[in-house]
């Protein structure tokens, strides 16, 4: 049993009952993670969409499984605080394929878990809530099975799929957060959700913690989703949406007008850089990070 991995997960539960909600800008891959650890994060979360861009895939479960476990790994080698991981939709065609991604994860160190209902692929239209939840109560056994403590994040998609509307939306919002509860969730997730009065209406009738979606301009701050009972705060892939359009701004004046101001103005020294990652040794052609 590792002990410092439960360690890490209990703290990582008692994180979103703290004074201040949970904040979490998320990342997409070692360096990533390392610029988020150093800004102060208590716990790194990934974002399936970026960690896909990067890796040359468009969002929505198409990376290999091997990209995603390699991904995370390198994450995990890299960072010393609780690394949550956003599994989509589960990777797998039934629960027990995304049991067995869990337990690869748990391997890794992993000590949390983003996972989400969806669209249904043949209709497009929001899954049956019971996929979910048997996915969940397999994850649950999954961790318990390892005596991890793993914090499971269930996203609910109600609010960013066609089909639903009004107080409509927020019932069936209400009723697959408590199956998904039921089922060994221990957090809720609803992107898309951003009217006041509903997140607070929400919050109050949730037994977990409420976590909203923050990766769009104009979303609230951090003190006010606190007012409204908010426990957990995700960037998601608005951090390297972000940083992509940075990017972008670098190259277009380097290119169309000769200059780089814009890359000289805000930019780390290769020290820095390189001071994100201890050093390494090479033993038989694997790296070995040094103590």
């Amino acid at each position: 049993m590792n002990h410092e991995q439960i360690a890490r997960a209990q703290a990582f539960h008692q994180l979103h009952a703290a004074a201040e909600p949970l904040v979490l800008p998320n990342a997409w891959d070692a360096a990533s993670a390392r610029i988020i650890e150093n800004a102060g994060a208590p716990a790194i979360a990934t974002s399936s969409a970026a960690m896909a861009w990067t890796l040359g895939y468009p969002d929505g479960e198409q990376m290999t499984l091997e990209d995603l476990l390699g991904a995370c790994r390198r994450i995990a080698d890299a960072v010393s605080v609780p690394l949550t991981v956003d599994i989509e939709r589960g990777y797998g065609s039934d629960a027990e394929e995304t049991g067995g991604l869990v337990g690869a994860l748990l391997q890794l160190g992993v000590v949390g878990i983003n996972i989400e209902d969806g669209k249904d692929p043949v209709t497009g239209r929001l899954a049956d809530a019971r996929v979910l939840a048997q996915r969940i109560a397999c994850i649950r056994a999954v961790a318990e099975h390892r005596g991890v403590p793993l914090f499971i994040n269930a996203r609910t998609d109600t609010y960013i799929t066609p089909g639903l509307s009004g107080e409509a939306r927020f019932e069936e919002t209400r009723k697959r957060a408590l199956a998904y509860v039921e089922a060994g969730a221990h957090g809720l997730f609803v992107p898309g959700l951003a009217d006041t009065q509903e997140i607070a209406r929400l919050a109050a009738v949730l037994p977990v913690p409420l976590n909203i979606y923050v990766g769009y301009p104009g979303a609230p701050d951090a003190a006010t989703l606190r007012e409204l009972g908010v426990r957990r705060i995700s960037l998601g892939c608005g951090t390297m949406q972000a940083v992509l359009a940075h990017l972008a701004r670098i190259a277009k004046e380097a290119l169309k007008e000769g200059r780089f101001d814009t890359m000289g103005a805000n930019m780390l020294s290769v020290g820095e850089a390189n001071g994100l990652f201890a050093p390494t040794t090479r033993v038989r052609g694997e790296a070995r990070r040094s103590a």
